[in-house]
This record gives C-alpha cells, structure tokens and sequence, in this order.
C-alpha cells in the first residue's frame, strides 16, 4: 500500500477488496490476507511459516484467568511505539469484513463480531501496513518480540494486558486460518495483531504474506476511582 501504483484509484479498489476478506477469511474460512497497492516490502519475509527473531528462552509469565467481555477502545505496544485508537469493523453487504478505513490509517480494526480482547478466545486487530503515500499503523508489527507487552484499553475502563509468544511471517499460498486464527491454549483469553508482509505482488494484487503477533492475557489494571 504505498504510492508507487500509477492507478490509485484502482490500487485503493485492490486494496479495499484484499481487505474485505481479511477478517472473514481468516477467521471463519482461512482464505487469502492481504493489502494494498504497495510496491515497497511492508514487514520482513522469512519463510512460510517461520519466527521472526524469536529470542531462546524468553521467561513468559502464566496465563490470567479470562475477564468478561468489554469492547476495545485503544491498543498500545510500547515496544514498537503503536499507541493507536480501536476501531470495531463488521460485515458489509456481501458478507465480508469491512477494513480500516483509508482516511485514519492510524487506527486498528478489531473484528466486532467476534471475540472481545480479555475474553476468552482469541481476539482479531487489524491494521495497515501503509498508505499509497506513507507508512501507517502496524508497519513496524514485525519488529515485536515474544515477552513484549500489548496493552488494550477496554469499555469497562480496565487495561488488558497481553504478553507476546509469537510472532511469524506466514506465505499466503500455505495459509492455514484454523491454525493461526484459532486459539493456541484452551481457556485462555488470546489476541492476534494482522498485518500485510513480504512484497506486494502487482499480479495478483496482494502482498505475498502475512505477519501475525499472537499473544495472551497476563494481567490486568482496574480503572482507577473517579
């Protein structure tokens, strides 16, 4: 999704299509991730399925008992400097999920028919790697690391606090949505972060993989009194 496409009223179209299969794809069938017009490479590629510099005996703390649901309102990885409002994104008219919009490429979509971050399951964010003209909100996703902290600031006025295990490059053309998508551990309240990677293949009009940031619950800030 970068400014590169000599036809952006097309390329937004491309991206927009990609986009609407993302969540339901993914989430229901394990179709096809992926973005925009780009010509730049949006994250690092390492293999099909591969771990992006996953550090050797990273110490992860134990899994919090789930919380009961509560809307996201805001994400934060401190360690990768995403401090981004949540935006929920549902079905549009063919059934598909609608994307982030382009005019606030700083937001993350959350898949509002789905899991709710803290609950148990695993819960969908999405955001775009970058714009026609600029990077956006998740482009330096694949720069996360297991034991890094995602914080997810929820309706209820409590801050989810979700401990990274893993981050991965996944090829589109080997995509296996239950594996990914679903959650790792029974019982546990998980969340996935979603973005384009590798390079964008003008062909097929999508980039050629995908980076995935999964991570779960291990703590918990109560709203403070007013």
């Amino acid at each position: 999704m970068s400014g590169r496409s000599a036809t952006p009223g097309i390329g937004r179209l491309l991206a927009g299509v990609t986009w609407a299969v993302l969540l339901l794809g993914l989430w229901l069938w394990g179709r096809d991730l992926g973005e925009g017009p780009g010509g730049r490479s949006a994250a690092l590629t390492t293999g099909d399925v591969a771990a992006v510099g996953r550090p050797l005996r990273v110490a992860l703390p134990p899994a919090r008992t789930p919380l009961e649901p509560a809307e996201p309102r805001r994400v934060e990885v401190p360690t990768i400097g995403i401090d981004a409002p949540v935006v929920a994104r549902g079905l549009d008219d063919t059934g598909a999920i609608d994307p982030p919009p382009y005019a606030t490429p700083r937001a993350v979509g959350w898949y509002g028919g789905g899991v709710q971050p803290g609950a148990e399951g695993a819960a969908l964010f999405v955001g775009h790697a970058d714009t026609e003209t600029k990077p956006a909100v998740f482009h330096g996703l694949s720069a996360a690391r297991p034991g890094a902290k995602i914080r997810v600031t929820r309706a209820d006025g409590k801050i989810a606090e979700f401990t990274i295990d893993d981050v991965r490059v996944f090829g589109r053309d080997r995509f296996d949505a239950n594996k990914v998508y679903g959650p790792h551990r029974k019982s546990r309240a998980e969340l996935r972060l979603i973005t384009c990677g590798g390079n964008f293949d003008r062909k097929a009009g999508a980039y050629t993989a995908n980076v995935v940031v999964s991570a779960y619950l291990t703590g918990v800030t109560e709203p403070r009194d007013s």
